[in-house]
């Protein structure tokens, strides 16, 4: 491993004066310390800015109809509020889906929105492949094994998906975050970047979730297909919030970024929540760009999506 240096913040500003080009924030650290041992990148950090001193992030209420999470709020905390698990149920089923119990524990909210790609070519040890990610000229998995990766075509000619499934629950929620120095829209965070999935800048960090109270009738739910269902990635999930004449829907896991699934949206919006029309709704993807080993994920899309509707009966 290169040598590193460590900051132990104790105030935001603290945190944000210390980051920067070649600084990193971590709290759980669940994704950024297995990313450093295993020296897959040659652009690792050399700052680590710890973030778990800094009272006043772990937080969960609601306010003026709006949920408010603090950025350092535990996965399994969310899970088990009755506030989340009552209005925004989504989002703790999703928070419930992630890893294991222990990664739970230790995971975060901001963390696990702000995740590295899982692609096996980016995440090469010792830096197996230079890939795009990391800013090098290919993306190995378009030739490679991508039965994983993409259905939705290139971003910046990566293929690599958004693992996360917490971004799912929140886009379909309309949730915003708050930064040390803005706030974003949830639909407009998550971006390629090289060796980023958002559009934090450099001396940027996440304080706060923002979710607004679904309107009366509103119903949201979350689904997964994982190989190892106890605990593993997503390699297709989906989040609905359906009701009032209106719906989001999010598929995660099979495009470089989260992506609204507009077309159910616009299906099963005002429409009876059954067999028929969540069938449907899901025949309703955007034009998919497969590659040689992962067409079977169109058909997971649909079910997921199918499923997510029906949750929200």
């Amino acid at each position: 491993m290169k040598e590193v240096t460590f900051v132990n913040a104790t105030s935001v500003d603290q945190a944000v004066s210390a980051l920067g080009p070649g600084a990193a924030v971590y709290a759980g650290g669940t994704d950024i310390f297995g990313y450093m041992k295993a020296m897959v990148s040659p652009n690792a950090p050399d700052t680590l800015v710890n973030i778990q001193g800094i009272t006043g992030l772990d937080y969960i209420t609601e306010e003026s109809g709006v949920l408010k999470i603090g950025a350092m709020t535990k996965l399994a905390d969310i899970a088990a509020s009755s506030v989340v698990q009552g209005s925004y149920t989504a989002l703790a089923q999703a928070a419930l889906k992630v890893a294991t119990p222990e990664l739970r524990n230790m995971g975060t909210i901001a963390g696990n929105i702000c995740q590295l790609v899982r692609c096996w070519y980016y995440r090469g040890e010792l830096n197996l492949f230079d890939c795009i990610r990391k800013g090098g000229a290919l993306c190995y998995a378009t030739l490679g094994d991508n039965r994983y990766n993409s259905i939705f075509g290139a971003e910046g000619g990566c293929v690599s998906v958004n693992p996360s499934d917490t971004a799912a629950a929140l886009v379909a929620l309309d949730a915003s975050v708050v930064t040390s120095s803005r706030t974003i829209a949830i639909d407009d965070f998550f971006a390629f970047n090289v060796e980023k999935t958002t559009v934090l800048a450099d001396d940027e960090m996440v304080t706060e979730i923002q979710v607004p109270t679904p309107a009366a009738g509103v119903k949201s739910a979350f689904v997964k297909f994982a190989i190892r269902k106890s605990f593993d990635f997503p390699v297709v999930n989906c989040a609905a919030a359906i009701g009032g004449g209106s719906a989001r829907i999010c598929l995660n896991a099979v495009s470089v970024n989260p992506l609204r699934v507009t077309g159910a949206e616009d299906a099963i919006s005002g429409q009876a929540i059954n067999e028929a029309n969540a069938e449907a709704a899901a025949s309703e993807l955007p034009q998919t760009t497969v590659l040689p080993h992962n067409r079977y994920k169109i058909q997971l899309a649909k079910t997921m999506v199918k499923r997510a509707i029906l949750g929200c009966a």
